[in-house]
């Protein structure tokens, strides 16, 4: 059956990539969470989409820029209204929350933009540091840093982020050595795509499905996971899906 993956947690209810919003997503049974890393001025590894952070704060500067100290003085409740004070979370603080719930996690390393050095040694230390090693999902746009994962860790699990026109993206795929296809909804409809993942032993994660009739398809299809902001919603549209 497809799993639900919580698109920056419950984002469709709670401040993006929070701990309020990998709470919630554990409590409407989701199966895995996805999130995105930064990484501050003194080294740390923060969970935040933007590189910036004017538009979940409302006060702009670069996280780079910022000492962790800094970004948690920060409240990041928008857009969401009835959240007070929400703090950007550690990457070590996500991992505390979720250890005991025994969800996956998919880690998106942002380092498209911001070349973060170090972060793919950083992100590989926290989680054995933390005993999460069999629980995460590592990503990026930046296929660089895919294969750099790799190279420091040979059994590391990792999906090929991509938005849109990639050809033959299952062939790329497999020559790039990862282990899971993560498209963008419109990616499947390519001839013969679960098809082609499929004789690349390659799953497929599929982002960002929230409407139902998105949900249905990808369950027709039968992709690996679909990553949505309503991991309530989607778990109630996959398990009729699968009654039928």
């Amino acid at each position: 059956m497809t799993k639900v993956w919580a698109h920056r947690g419950a984002s469709g209810y709670a401040p993006e990539n929070t701990l309020e919003a990998f709470a919630l997503a554990a409590e409407m049974g989701a199966d895995a969470v996805e999130l995105d890393v930064q990484m501050t001025r003194d080294g740390e590894l923060v969970v935040l989409h933007d590189e910036t952070t004017d538009r979940v704060s409302g006060v702009s500067g670069w996280v780079k820029d910022f000492s962790l100290a800094e970004l948690k003085r920060l409240s990041v409740n928008r857009p969401i209204p009835g959240y007070r004070a929400v703090q950007i979370p550690t990457l070590r603080e996500v991992y505390e929350l979720l250890k005991p719930t025994g969800l996956e996690i998919n880690v998106e390393l942002k380092t498209g933009i911001v070349f973060y050095p170090q972060m793919e040694e950083k992100v590989l230390g926290l989680a054995a540091e933390t005993g999460m090693e069999e629980r995460i999902w590592y990503s990026s746009f930046n296929h660089y840093t895919l294969r750099r994962l790799r190279e420091r860790k040979q059994d590391v699990r990792l999906g090929m982020l991509y938005a849109d026109g990639l050809y033959e993206a299952a062939k790329y795929a497999e020559g790039l050595g990862v282990d899971a296809l993560h498209p963008a909804l419109c990616n499947v409809q390519y001839p013969d795509y679960m098809e082609k993942a499929r004789q690349k032993q390659l799953r497929v994660h599929v982002w960002t499905v929230n409407e139902e009739c998105y949900l249905r398809q990808m369950a027709q299809l039968g992709v690996d996971a679909v990553i949505t902001n309503y991991p309530d919603r989607a778990r109630e549209v996959l398990g009729r899906s699968a009654e039928l």
